[in-house]
């Protein structure tokens, strides 16, 4: 299904007939295919959106460069605008930056209860050694971009450019590069503290997009949380071992009567 939200056409799919709500954000650079088996692991018990966020999968990109703040208000706003007012949230990766933002903020979304998978908000320890090596790509960014520079040298300073920074950043469109930079420089960890809501971690050991280490600093610091560590599974920890996720999440989320 296709909406307007904010000027933008936004593709999403409900599936279910629950009598609760489940939202599924998704991680940087993803679709809602992505995350089909988590439907599947709670659709008999819940009403689930997905969406792709804007610039993600088929939905339209943000016609400025975003943030977090930015994609939370916007989060709003679509599930108001499909009568959603209430719902549990699900969130992977940059999903879970959304949630933790919106938990944590006063708005008109009542959210029961959270799930965060791997989850990014954590702003990451930078050894001397990256520092540096940041320090470095700084002068030479400079540099290159003079304009005598870059008449001589165009071809071989664009293929040094593309050749930075992670995997999400050198896929971007020039647009979501500028979201990525904005969104990853937010360090969230002030905001953990003023989430009360029952909450669950899972995170892949293996994890070298959001280490284990983040999932300890959301523990200690959310209140009513409890982490599960998937044994042998990086970022994608809910795909890699599939049965373990749903028995957890289902046994969080689900109340037996």
């Amino acid at each position: 299904m296709e909406i307007q939200v904010d000027g933008l056409n936004i593709r999403y799919k409900v599936e279910g007939e629950g009598p609760k709500c489940a939202v599924i954000l998704e991680g940087w650079g993803t679709n809602i295919e992505v995350y089909d088996s988590v439907v599947k692991d709670i659709c008999d018990e819940y009403k689930v959106v997905t969406l792709d966020l804007p610039g993600f999968g088929q939905s339209d990109e943000p016609n400025e460069p975003w943030g977090v703040e930015e994609y939370s208000e916007f989060v709003l706003h679509f599930l108001f605008k499909i009568g959603i007012k209430e719902a549990d949230l699900i969130g992977h990766s940059y999903g879970g930056r959304i949630i933790i933002y919106l938990a944590s903020h006063l708005n008109d979304l009542k959210i029961g209860k959270i799930v965060l998978i791997d989850s990014a908000g954590i702003m990451p320890r930078r050894t001397p050694k990256q520092k540096r090596r940041i320090k470095l790509y700084k002068i030479k960014k400079k540099l290159l971009h003079f304009p005598l520079v870059y008449f001589f040298f165009p071809y071989m300073i664009d293929n040094w450019m593309h050749n930075q920074g992670s995997e999400d950043y050198k896929n971007a469109t020039p647009m979501m590069k500028k979201c990525l930079v904005k969104s990853v420089n937010q360090d969230l960890t002030m905001h953990l503290k003023s989430i009360e809501n029952d909450t669950l971690l899972v995170w892949g050991d293996l994890d070298d997009a959001t280490p284990i280490s983040d999932a300890h600093i959301m523990e200690e610091n959310i209140r009513n949380s409890g982490l599960v560590v998937l044994e042998g599974t990086g970022h994608y920890s809910f795909l890699e071992k599939p049965d373990v996720f749903r028995n957890v999440i289902r046994s969080f989320m689900i109340t037996e009567e």
